[in-house]
């Protein structure tokens, strides 16, 4: 009987029972409780009628509650078949029916399909395990072994369900052996230890999460759960108040880390142990800078799939030492993961970065098969070995090299285009943000497929610059032929590039095409409070105030009074005296460093349009700031402080009327960085037609 995670949270229980296991905002489990919880909540399901080999779906939310219930089902003897925390009631009882699961633990309303899925409340469920009690006179331990179904290790433990909204789902069926392999390679790949304090803010139902979440439990470690990736500001909490020293992430969260946090980025994660990134890689422009912003820490990007766990490991901080290797996938680990290339016929040839083919992995963490599906389990088992979708090729020493996915790879006239390649180049051009390539037909019909180039970019980028930049970086035949603006580059649940949607938009090319300069100014503008030394060159400052003097003012009253300050000792002042009266008076005042302008915008209290005349002006001078490549930043805390001292004082000595309410302070220079390009709410237009 091989050992498997419960066996070893029961030891834990009994050897560190007061150690926190489990941390989600204030509350917590340790060892001790989560075990307790275990047992109470098993003990419902076997009331329930749950048993052996049983599949039982749950919602896999970032809290406590999820991991109770996980375990609990496993020692019932029941299959663990996770559910997207934020799938919709169809989905998830498209899933139960696939899955024929005798159970749904969720508290989503579900009452529109009650026929279809038996459901109970998990959090409920997870709140009555609070109060178990085990047996009189027994050890917790020994009354929980005793409830436990000891599994073989070739029974099924786990189904990984794709969440599509069309088509069936996949589902992968995952053994007892293969989850105790796929743990124990993570522990062994990234060197998880007992004294770590791991943040994982990451969907609980995605198999890189999962890993993760049963490796640091295993390692009798502390995980730190956080719903989502969205404001960095949680990072920084979680890692502050709960001392974390490790992170799993995935490459976009880096982006979003940097972009919020801007300088206290080293300062926040300059503490880690290591970071691990997986659920796609870091780009090689993202390696050097996440190597040189954070020397002291370890930096991992792992491969893997939900059929195979984490498979490949790579060392990024030696990775990025060697040019040649800068972007390589990384290793198998040693001993455990064989990695095989195969070519069309699916025999093993040798590859190399002229003669790739698609990558094969054999070992003990592999699953057995997916559920229900003969026909893809054959295709993609085949004597033992794991075909992935995955054009790669190795290197002399045995690190493997990824093209891409094989349905990606772009034939242009005969050649092989790898888009990641592609990607990593043009990702280090200045200006652009972020950048995904895709294949499409040839309109002249000569190349069969031609590269395009999806591009979201900031003011600095030009397309004639991006692509002089390419001819200097790539051979002619791997150069996007067509060069598409957009807002952001679309991304799935776990924020992979979504290249499904980029066919889509490049079909529909007409909505592409309405970005024309002005929408692109709009939409690419972010807030900038970092600014470098360069001046704002007098006829562009005039010209920027000329924008703000030509927005729409109410009734044409133009009541308005432009104040600008250009010297640093008033704008430092400004700013110090700002954040003291904001403090006195608890108002919120976001700082800036080193803007080369400050312009206040106020408007006569007697103008009862003051107030949208001064935000238009505003608006319009922060756009054609955007259109010089000039940064900018709105700062409102002066409305509610002008009558406040010392700013009250400060304001009268501008020359700024009494009457007159300072409505927005625009600070502007040139930027040091991108801004913080913030997720857009889509549900908030709404035609009545």
């Amino acid at each position: 009987m091989m050992d498997n995670l419960l066996n070893r949270l029961i030891d834990l229980a009994a050897h560190c029972p007061e150690k926190k296991a489990v941390v989600f905002k204030g509350e917590y489990l340790t060892y001790r409780e989560l075990c307790r919880r275990i047992a109470g909540m098993a003990d419902d399901l076997v009331g329930e009628g749950i048993t052996h080999g049983d599949r039982v779906c749950f919602s896999a939310v970032s809290k406590p509650e999820m991991v109770a219930a996980y375990m609990a089902i496993q020692a019932c003897g029941a299959v663990a078949v996770f559910l997207d925390k934020n799938s919709t009631p169809e989905n998830m009882a498209k899933i139960c029916k696939e899955a024929g699961a005798k159970l749904l633990l969720t508290d989503k309303p579900m009452k529109e399909y009650a026929k279809e899925c038996r459901v109970m409340s998990l959090r409920k469920l997870y709140q009555r395990a609070g109060e178990w009690k085990q047996d009189d006179g027994a050890d917790l331990d020994a009354d929980l072994r005793k409830r436990t179904i000891l599994p073989a290790e070739e029974e099924l433990a786990e189904l990984l369900f794709t969440t599509g909204t069309t088509g069936k789902p996949k589902g992968v069926m995952l053994t007892y052996k293969a989850v105790y392999h796929i743990l124990t390679n993570t522990i062994e790949g990234i060197g998880i230890r007992e004294d770590d304090i791991l943040l994982l803010p990451l969907p609980l139902n995605h198999s890189f999460a999962l890993r993760v979440l049963r490796a640091v439990l295993y390692r009798g470690a502390t995980v730190v759960l956080q719903n989502g990736f969205t404001f960095a500001k949680e990072v920084e909490n979680n890692v502050v108040n709960h001392g974390c020293n490790a992170m799993a992430c995935v490459p976009a969260s880096y982006e979003v880390m940097k972009s919020q946090m801007q300088d206290a980025f080293a300062q926040i994660l300059s503490g880690m142990r290591f970071i691990e990134f997986g659920a796609g890689s870091l780009s090689i422009r993202q390696r050097k800078e996440i190597t040189t912003l954070l020397p002291k820490v370890q930096i991992y990007n792992t491969w893997g799939s939900s059929e195979s766990g984490g498979a490949i490991f790579c060392n990024v901080c030696e990775a990025v030492k060697s040019e040649e290797r800068a972007g390589t996938l990384g290793k198998p680990l040693a001993g455990k993961v064989r990695v095989m290339i195969t070519d069309s016929e699916g025999k093993e040839m040798d590859s190399n970065e002229s003669h790739p083919g698609r990558m094969a992995l054999q070992g003990d963490m592999q699953m057995a098969g997916y559920w229900n599906n003969e026909e893809m389990t054959a295709q993609t088992l085949r004597d033992g070995w794991l075909l992935t979708g995955d054009m790669a090729y190795l290197d002399a020493d045995g690190y493997v090299f990824m093209l891409g996915r094989v349905d990606d790879i772009i034939n242009v006239g005969g050649e092989k285009v790898s888009p990641l390649e592609v990607e990593n180049i043009a990702g280090q051009c200045e200006g652009v943000r972020e950048c995904a390539c895709i294949g499409v037909e040839d309109p002249d019909g000569i190349y069969g497929q031609i590269p395009v180039l999806f591009v979201a970019a900031d003011s600095r980028y030009t397309e004639e610059g991006l692509r002089r930049f390419m001819a200097a970086k790539a051979e002619r035949y791997k150069i996007p032929q067509k060069y598409v603006l957009v807002e952001s580059i679309p991304r799935n649940r776990m924020q992979k590039v979504d290249r499904n949607r980029l066919k889509s938009l490049w079909e529909d090319r007409d909505a592409i095409e309405l970005i024309n300069p002005v929408v692109q100014n709009i939409l690419s503008r972010r807030s900038i409070r970092k600014f470098t030394d360069q001046e704002i060159k007098r006829p562009v400052l005039d010209m920027l105030l000329k924008a703000g003097y030509h927005a729409p003012s109410g009734h044409n009253m133009q009541t308005w009074r432009f104040t600008v300050l250009t010297r640093q000792a008033d704008i430092a002042e400004l700013k110090e005296l700002t954040r003291q009266t904001a403090e006195q008076n608890k108002v919120h005042f976001y700082g800036f460093e080193n803007p080369k302008v400050i312009i206040l915008i106020s408007n006569d209290d007697r103008n009862a349009d003051g107030c949208q005349d001064a935000s238009c002006a505003a608006e319009n001078i922060m756009l054609a700031a955007e259109s010089y490549g000039i940064g900018s930043v709105w700062l409102n805390p002066l409305m509610t402080l002008r009558g406040k001292e010392p700013v009250k004082s400060l304001l009268d000595r501008y020359g700024i009327p009494a009457g007159h309410t300072v409505w927005a302070a625009v600070a502007l220079g040139y930027p040091v960085s991108g801004g913080v390009a913030l997720q857009k709410k889509e549900n908030v237009v709404f035609f009545v037609e």
